[in-house]
Order: structure tokens, then C-alpha cells, then sequence
């Protein structure tokens, strides 16, 4: 069984955000899990709408739907979305303080 989770920083972030564009993204996320797996993944990341993230924690991965990019964190074995924040493409990496 596969689970969604947000940060605190994420639903935050959906307050931000337009009504349609946050149905958009939980949608496309709860799509995201139920169909997850390993080559599911594989081939995201192959078209590029997933991308593992550089940098000192090397578990991030940046999901692009639209015009913004969601950046999650997968757990273990079991696959656990902890979504950290969801930004629009200009302000998605930039650091959070």
C-alpha cells in the first residue's frame, strides 16, 4: 500500500496556489501512487517529468506537472510521497530558509 504525505512547508504552498491548479496536483499525485513502480518510475523519469535532485540529500526528486514542480521524498521499500513543497517553475529551487 503506497501513501501520500505533506509537509507542513507543502500545504502552505497549496494555499499559494489557484484552486484548479491544486486539485490538478493532488490528482496527478494520487495518480502518481496508484500506479507507482519501479518501471513506472523509470519511465517518468525517462520523458523527465521525474528527476532525482543533486545535492547533500540525494532521496529528493522533483515531479514536473505543469507549471510546477513538486519535490518529494521517497521511504524505504514502501513507497511513502512526502511531499516537501510544491512551487512554480521560477521558485522551485530556490532554498528554503
Amino acid at each position: 500500500m503506497y501513501s501520500i504525505e505533506f509537509e507542513r512547508s507543502a500545504i502552505k504552498d497549496f494555499k499559494r496556489i489557484s484552486r484548479v491548479d491544486t486539485v490538478f496536483i493532488k490528482k496527478s499525485l494520487l495518480n502518481f501512487i496508484e500506479n507507482f513502480s519501479y518501471s513506472y518510475e523509470q519511465e517518468l523519469m525517462k520523458t523527465g517529468k521525474i528527476k532525482k535532485l543533486q545535492g547533500q540529500n540525494k532521496e529528493l526528486y522533483r515531479f514536473k506537472l505543469r507549471d510546477y514542480r513538486v519535490i518529494y521524498k521517497k521511504e524505504k521499500e514502501i513507497l511513502v510521497i512526502i511531499v516537501i513543497n510544491v512551487k512554480s517553475r521560477e521558485n522551485s529551487y530556490k532554498k528554503r530558509s
